[in-house]
């Protein structure tokens, strides 16, 4: 191995710290899978009753609706890094989340637009006309959770 390569010990997040992480930062990625071809999605979330909610445009040739669906664990990860007195080093942390990944059916109680237009930041379109876009509610049923910080 070669000793010139340095290294930063890191330490396990508590549950407590892991809870606050996903409740003040709104933004993560969502890792999918369709076989051996991977998708990453940066979303906007919410933290609520031990899962984790997104609300994804569906539209005709959705690339993350396809891989959600496909999807049967999902990894999500939230993380930061802020520069410290030493330029060389960071202060960082990391969380990710994984578990079942579904769709929110439109009858279930989380599946209530006023409370999704408060939680969540407006939904962002790109080249789809909004008459085009429907709103999908979709769930990330925490089984595994864990974190580590320098």
């Amino acid at each position: 191995m070669d000793t010139d390569i340095e290294f930063a010990y890191t330490r396990g997040l508590d549950d407590e710290e892991v809870e606050r992480y996903l409740r003040e930062t709104p933004t993560g990625v969502l890792a999918l899978a369709d076989g051996d071809e991977a998708y990453a999605v940066p979303l906007v979330h919410e933290y609520r009753d031990g899962s984790l909610y997104f609300h994804l445009g569906d539209h005709p040739g959705s690339t993350k609706l396809s891989f959600a669906d496909a999807t049967t664990t999902a990894t999500y990860v939230v993380h930061d890094a802020e520069p410290t007195d030493d330029p060389e080093a960071l202060t960082s942390w990391s969380v990710l989340a994984r578990g079942d990944l579904r769709e929110v059916p439109d009858d279930d109680p989380a599946w209530d637009a006023v409370a999704i237009n408060e939680a969540f930041e407006p939904l962002r379109i790109f080249d789809e006309a909004v008459e085009d876009v429907t709103v999908e509610l979709w769930e990330l049923q925490i089984e595994s959770l864990t974190g580590r910080t320098t």
